[in-house]
């Protein structure tokens, strides 16, 4: 029996625990800050009409419930969470207990590096495993989309071959192996593909309502394109001077099977799994303005984006369009709305 403790119950912890708990030979607890709010058994399908049951055997806001008899710990949190859960669980790790996160952009492989022991086990996957919205806290959510291929950095592993194999087992999707932390750590999935969007929707705001809400990716802009194509040029830049290599890492336009804005703008408005997404906004009198307290705002730019930034300005590589996009959106963060 294999014991997963997840941490964190959003949309993603929601997913991962249905998805993993289903899976023969796996029990998963969970640690969140709302135990009670949670049911022991729950429900999450996906698009292919797939119901996953899924069952916690513990639920608690106590690490010490629920984190030392953990094979793997996987956190599926937002970035500004990661530091602090990681100070709260450390004491009950074992050696052995494989720590991951559902997404490396998140600074997870910094934080553990700094917090953990130095042979602890680690992985984080280049981007999210799903696209998954919760329905009802702690008891119905939905699975969106798959991913064709999962890329994983793993750190301090045994077997790794066996790790990843089981990893694909798990979350039901092919799972290939990094060269290096960096390469799920840098990356071009959310901090720049929404900050890079956000930017061209309300860099001109100054206050006014808006009559409605767009859907973030099905009204995406050949602006928002551009401006994405450039902070993507600029990333790839600072990959070759760190010596990163790129064999898993692809750039936006081939990551969408894309070759300029057009294409890019139209791939991104025809992905099914996007078409609920709307923006991150709030209904305030007389329509909509935008929400600067989103996880789009306060994961994203503080956490994704600058970490491209101060890296970036650390190894003198240029960066001008990183350097609008990150200084705008810290602005707006500072936003009393």
């Amino acid at each position: 029996m294999t014991h997963i403790c997840i941490c964190g119950g959003g949309g993603l912890g929601h997913t991962c625990s249905a998805v993993l708990s289903s899976a023969k030979g796996v029990s998963v607890s969970l640690y969140t800050k709302h135990p009670e709010s949670w049911q022991s058994s729950f429900v999450v399908d996906d698009p292919n009409g797939r119901i996953f049951h899924g069952h916690l055997d513990k639920i608690s806001n106590q690490p010490q419930v629920v984190i030392p008899q953990a094979d793997i710990v996987l956190l599926c949190l937002p970035a500004y969470l990661i530091e602090s859960t990681l100070l709260e669980i450390r004491s009950y790790l074992s050696a052995s207990t494989i720590v991951g996160a559902v997404v490396g952009n998140t600074g997870f492989f910094l934080f553990a590096h700094q917090l953990l022991p130095q042979k602890q086990g680690l992985f984080a996957f280049q981007r999210v495993p799903y696209i998954s919205r919760v329905e009802e806290y702690g008891r119905t959510a939905h699975l969106l989309g798959y991913k064709d291929e999962l890329l994983v950095a793993v750190e301090n592993v045994e077997n790794t071959d066996v790790f990843i194999k089981e990893l694909s087992r798990l979350f039901l999707t092919s799972v290939n192996k990094v060269d290096s932390f960096y390469e799920v750590t840098l990356s071009n999935s959310n901090p720049i593909l929404h900050t890079g969007r956000l930017y061209t929707m309300w860099k001109d705001w100054h206050g006014q309502v808006y009559n409605t809400n767009p859907r973030f990716y099905w009204d995406w802009t050949d602006e928002a394109s551009e401006i994405e194509i450039q902070m993507d040029k600029e990333l790839f830049e600072l990959l070759h001077v760190l010596q990163v290599g790129t064999k898993h890492f692809k750039t936006l336009l081939h990551h969408y099977d894309s070759t300029d804005a057009a294409s890019l703008t139209a791939k991104l408005r025809s992905i099914p799994s996007y078409e609920t997404i709307y923006s991150p906004m709030k209904k305030t009198e007389g329509g909509w303005i935008p929400d600067f307290k989103s996880r789009y705002f306060t994961e994203d730019f503080p956490f994704g984006l600058r970490l491209l930034h101060d890296l970036a300005h650390e190894n003198n590589v240029p960066c001008p369009i990183i350097d609008m996009v990150y200084g705008w959106g810290e602005k707006m963060i500072l936003c009393k709305i």
